[in-house]
Parts: structure tokens; C-alpha cells; sequence
């Protein structure tokens, strides 16, 4: 029962997708992800400006976590300028409101010039400013909501908060687990290491198994390595986080001519979004210290219980996606 109330993938339902790419002057391929969660879609509608008129459409194509739709659009520009076209012009999603995820607006032009803005249920609409290419602010908003919605990771960076006691051992474990999965982030955004991420999200899984069945053992009977180098484990499975990471982010992909920026803001907001876990949990813990308050060891070792069996059902489910 607890396994089949969270979601088999882990993560949020990850952001829609809406790419407009110039080809002739005026004329645009779209590519439309429409995020969904199993076999339920979300229901929204990318609205484009009036004048943009349909003219050829692939049938749909079915992926893990999205459904994917492809057409043409004839656009032309409105002001004769094909520099200017969609400047000062409104582009929405519909049903959007509705939701708690985003999307994510990247338009290329046959220029040069690249676009990106996000869409988000309070705002599900843009007004598009062609000032603003080249801007990959909202990457930074993605890897902050990666991470805080991104509960397998949230898992174990709680689990190693709860394994290290001592700040300062702390302060080497959390900056391992960072700069592995940073390290692993920027090599496979940049096809440098390419992992297939069926068996990246199992281990990933595995992590935190592995993680909560040492916290529920007595501190003398832990693994030597995990209790004497905490950090060496929090970088190895940091490593592999990192590809997970890199997974989400390949599904939006980066815009062309702001990789390094885009990469860097989206790291940069998964960091962020770590630290503002660590910083609740913390928060927490002393709350409870100081009004005083002593919870039974039963109570304790619950959510560790919780957590293992989470993690135990998303590996077997994930592994299951590998044989089949």
C-alpha cells in the first residue's frame, strides 16, 4: 500500500516541452512533449499566435512519461521582419493552471537567435521578448524544482543527514555528494559519458535501499567504509545521482547557444533546492530539541522502515522496466 502511493518513477511529473524551430523564414517545426504519468496525460494545449497556420502533423509517438507530438506551422512575420517575428506576441499552454508542473518554451530561429522561457501554472502564458534570447535564467528554476520534487533524491540526502551526526563530517559529506553529482551532470550533458538511464534510476533506487538498511543497524555493526568514510560512499552514489540529473535535463535538452550557462544555472538550482532540504530538516531536528520533546525509538526507526520499502519497490519496479 505505502509502495503503490508514491510514483513508480520517483520524480514530479517532469516539465512539458514546447520547441518551435525555424527552418525556411517563417516556417516552424513543433515539437510538443505533453508531460503525463503512466497512461494519464495532463491535458494541456500549447496556443500559438493567430496567424500561425498548421500545415503537415506526424502521428503522436508514445514515451516513458510524455507523449510527444510533431507538426508545422507557417508563421510568417507579422511586422515583415523576419528578426522581429514573434516579438511582442503571446504564447500560452491551456490547462496549464490547472497543474503543478511547468513547461518549458524554447524557440530557435533561422538567425541564429534561440529563445527560452518557462511557463508555470500561475503564469501560463509569455509574452515573448526577442531581447531576451540567449537567456537561460529558467534552467536554474528546473534544477531547483528537480531537486525538491525529485523524491528518490530528497530520500537520500535526508538518509545522509540522519547517518552523519557530527557537522563537520556533515559539511564533507553533503560537498562529496555535490561535487560528484555535478562532476557526473556536466559530462553526460555534454555527451561526454552517456549512461542508459533505466539501470542509473535502479542503482539510484538501490542507493537509498542500501542507505536506509545501515541507519536501521547498530552504529558498531555498520559497514567499516560507510562509518569511517561517509564521504567516499556520498560521492560514489553522488555519481550516479548526477546521472540522474542529467536524465530530467536531457529531456529538455539545452539551447545552443547557451549550453554552458544553462548548465551551470540548472546545477547551481539543484543545489540550491539540496540545501533548502537540508536546511528544513535541520530546522526540524532543532525545534524538536529544543522544546524538548522524546520520540520513542519506534518512532524513530519508522521512517527509516518507510523509506527502505520505498526504495526496495522502486528498484524491483525499475529493474522490471530493464528486463522487459
Amino acid at each position: 500500500m505505502l509502495a503503490a502511493a508514491v510514483p513508480a518513477s520517483a520524480h514530479e511529473v517532469r516539465p512539458g516541452y514546447l520547441e518551435l524551430n525555424e527552418g525556411e523564414p517563417g516556417t516552424f517545426e513543433v515539437v510538443w512533449k505533453q508531460p503525463r504519468r503512466g497512461a494519464l496525460l495532463l491535458l494541456l494545449d500549447p496556443v500559438l499566435p493567430e496567424h500561425c497556420t498548421e500545415t503537415a502533423r506526424l502521428a503522436p509517438e508514445s514515451l516513458a512519461g510524455a507523449l510527444v507530438e510533431r507538426w508545422t506551422v507557417e508563421c510568417g512575420a507579422a511586422d515583415d521582419d523576419p528578426d522581429r517575428i514573434f516579438h511582442g506576441e503571446t504564447f500560452a499552454i491551456a490547462g496549464l493552471e490547472r497543474t503543478l508542473t511547468d513547461v518549458l518554451l524554447r524557440m530557435s530561429f533561422a538567425n541564429g537567435d534561440s529563445l527560452t522561457q518557462l511557463l508555470r501554472p500561475e503564469a501560463p502564458s509569455v509574452t515573448v521578448d526577442r531581447e531576451e534570447a540567449g537567456n537561460a535564467l529558467p534552467y536554474f528554476r528546473l534544477g531547483v524544482e528537480h531537486l525538491v520534487f525529485g523524491f528518490d533524491h530528497i530520500l537520500f540526502v535526508i538518509g545522509l543527514l540522519f547517518y552523519v551526526r557530527s557537522p563537520w563530517r556533515l559539511v564533507g559529506v553533503i560537498t562529496s555528494f555535490t561535487l560528484a553529482h555535478s562532476i557526473t551532470l556536466a559530462l553526460s550533458s555534454l555527451d561526454v559519458v552517456r549512461l542508459s538511464s533505466a539501470p542509473v534510476e535502479a542503482v539510484i533506487a538501490l542507493s537509498i535501499l542500501f542507505l536506509a538498511v545501515e541507519l536501521l543497524r547498530p552504529e558498531d555493526q555498520r559497514s567499516p567504509i560507510t562509518t569511517k568514510s561517509p564521504w567516499l560512499i556520498a560521492f560514489a552514489f553522488g555519481l550516479l545521482h548526477g546521472f540522474g540529473f542529467a536524465g530530467a535535463l536531457a529531456e529538455i535538452g539545452l539551447p545552443e547557444r547557451a549550453i554552458a550557462m544553462a548548465l551551470f544555472l540548472f546545477n547551481v538550482g539543484v543545489e540550491v533546492g539540496q540545501l533548502l532540504v537540508v536546511a528544513v530538516v535541520l530546522a526540524l531536528v532543532a525545534v524538536v530539541k529544543r522544546v524538548g520533546i522524546v520520540v520513542p525509538e519506534l518512532v524513530l526507526r519508522t521512517p527509516i522502515y518507510a523509506t527502505g520499502i520505498i526504495a526496495a519497490f522502486w528498484f524491483v519496479e525499475r529493474v522490471g522496466r530493464i528486463v522487459v
